[in-house]
């Protein structure tokens, strides 16, 4: 158990180092057109770890039970910061998308804090009891809230981790195959009405289609993975990453990281990835929690595996761009700093109940 402990906190610091390391040498071109400054989005990353940090430390000393029984308190501050994104004066609207608050000139992606909150509520909520129709209420909710921002890839890993949560408390199949068959049309229908979303899902049909314009990012992603080859072009010596490959510090930045390092250092961190999930996963398992708490565990395992698998599927091509942060690496103080205070938490539940 203790080494399990270890295992994922040396994987999250190399993970995180990594970050670091990454988000400098892709954004270094962005920086310097956009801020005059090649060092803007490091030094802003470097905050966000600062606050991470000490967000981890509260994680750790802090006891998980004491965030199971405020769930309520904080599923509910979790909707309200959703519903505030679209407030003018404390919603932010970038490219489109209405999903930052700025409180007090600090600004915070909402759904990575309603992230937490709904997993350890549905900790709470779903030890006790499965009923399906409020289960399918309180998904419902943020689901609606989420898809109006618009970020269908928070869609799907919020929608994912409830239905998961759900089955793993003992909920039925039968219950998840009814919400399928109601959500999977409205999914299409969301995807159909939302010309950025369908350009998502045609450019992934057919990356050939428009290579200027709505197939530009894959394929300059394609071209990035392309030159890494098996060992990589040599840290420092990205090309995408002046200004080719849009959002290149945050959703794509595995793609500059395969064009650095190559296949083998992908194959590397990607190792490192799998042993942060196996380790997380058997000091969860191993625990002498209770069952709440051990809900709360799984649900963090979940939402940062997801992110994961989402993240380098999209980046590979084998599912549509999603817009998911890479967990640890990917520039955003908000993912970072939630992300580290689950780890904590994380490494707090490998401890004797």
């Amino acid at each position: 158990m203790k080494n399990h402990r270890f295992v994922v906190f040396l994987t999250a610091v190399l993970l995180t180092i990594i970050g670091v390391v990454f988000v400098f040498e892709s954004s270094t071109a962005e920086s310097f057109v956009t801020f005059g400054n090649q060092y803007h989005y490091l030094i802003q990353h470097i905050i966000g770890l600062a606050f991470a940090v000490v967000a981890f430390f509260i994680g750790l000393f802090m006891s998980p039970k004491i965030w199971v029984k405020v769930s309520p308190i904080l599923y509910c501050i979790g909707i309200l910061l959703l519903i505030l994104v679209f407030i003018p004066g404390i919603g932010l609207s970038l490219n489109g998308a209405r999903r930052w608050i700025s409180i007090a000139g600090i600004g915070f992606q909402s759904i990575e804090f309603f992230k937490f909150a709904m997993i350890a509520f549905y900790a709470h909520w779903l030890s006790k009891h499965q009923r399906f129709g409020p289960f399918l209420f309180l998904t419902a909710i943020p689901a609606v809230l989420v898809i109006l921002q618009p970020d269908l890839g928070s869609l799907l890993v919020v929608t994912a981790i409830a239905c998961a949560l759900y089955f793993v408390a003992g909920g039925k199949i039968k219950n998840l195959l009814i919400l399928a068959a109601i959500g999977l049309p409205l999914l299409v229908i969301a995807i159909v009405s939302s010309p950025y979303r369908l350009n998502r899902v045609t450019t992934f049909l057919n990356p050939e289609s428009d290579p200027l314009g709505a197939s530009f990012h894959i394929r300059q992603i394609t071209l990035a993975l392309g030159r890494g080859g098996l060992t990589g072009q040599g840290i420092g010596e990205s090309q995408q990453k002046f200004s080719y490959i849009p959002e290149a510090s945050t959703d794509s930045i595995f793609a500059i990281i395969a064009e650095e390092i190559g296949f083998i250092g992908s194959l590397l961190i990607f190792a490192l990835y799998s042993v942060f999930l196996f380790a997380a996963f058997k000091l969860v398992s191993d625990s002498e929690q209770p069952t709440t708490i051990q809900l709360l565990g799984i649900g963090i395992i979940l939402w940062i595996g997801l992110q994961i698998i989402l993240n380098l599927s999209a980046v590979v091509g084998l599912v549509p761009l999603t817009g998911v942060p890479l967990p640890f690496i990917s520039y955003g103080r908000s993912s970072l700093v939630m992300v580290l205070f689950a780890t904590g938490i994380l490494i707090r539940i490998g401890k004797k109940a």
